[in-house]
């Protein structure tokens, strides 16, 4: 279990602390709005009513009780900037912050953040691949050029073993889980003699050109 401390509950810092939360990780949530912070308090081991832009505020939670900063302060760039650096001054070592422009993520680059996060962008990308790939499910990327997809079952692959298809050999492409509808159940890392069926959804990784191609067959 992990110490996270996030700062911002706007929808989505709130859903970062909540989903970290439910996940089993020590969370402890901090907003200037003390109705947000009220709806937090079942979401979170410790909610703060306060302003994360004031040092004393940080300083008190104490910088042995944090692994992990999520700074997500929506518009107010100048004060994301500031808590970003009183964090730095605390020695926090992982920070995370919500970017809203591609300037404000220079800055935070600058600053020496873990990891600078463009929600919109991300999403639209997302979104871009997705409908440009009719035949995928849900696309998600890894690395640049590289994703990982959800797939159905190619005609070709119906009633064949992964060890017949050879995908890894023939494409350099991963099959990480198959989703089976029937029944319904998620295998992880499936073995070799795995059987596919028309009804199951791959989910594969790979470089994006190979996985455009598998598609396209």
């Amino acid at each position: 279990m992990r110490n996270f401390l996030v700062i911002g509950l706007g929808k989505f810092g709130f859903t970062v602390a909540k989903t970290l939360y439910e996940l089993g990780q020590n969370v402890t949530a901090m907003d200037m709005d003390e109705v947000v912070i009220q709806k937090i308090r079942d979401f979170s081991n410790q909610a703060i009513n306060g302003d994360a832009s004031m040092m004393d505020n940080l300083t008190g939670i104490g910088k042995e009780n944090v692994d992990v900063a999520v700074v997500s302060l929506g518009e107010k760039m100048d004060a994301s900037v500031l808590v970003t650096l009183h964090l730095k001054e605390l020695g926090i070592k992982e920070i995370w912050v919500k970017a809203i422009s591609e300037d404000h993520g220079k800055i935070l680059k600058k600053l020496g953040v873990s990891e600078v996060i463009h929600v919109e962008k991300e999403m639209g990308e997302r979104v871009a691949h997705n409908l440009s790939r009719p035949n995928v499910l849900d696309y998600l990327p890894v690395s640049k050029g590289y994703s990982i997809q959800e797939s159905p079952v190619p005609k070709s692959f119906t009633g064949k073993s992964l060890l017949e298809l050879a995908l890894r050999k023939k494409y350099g492409i991963f099959v990480i889980a198959v989703k089976e509808l029937i029944p319904e159940r998620m295998v992880v890392n499936p073995e070799a003699k795995f059987v596919l069926k028309d009804s199951d959804i791959m989910v594969i990784l790979g470089k994006d050109e190979d996985l455009d191609r598998l598609r396209n067959m």
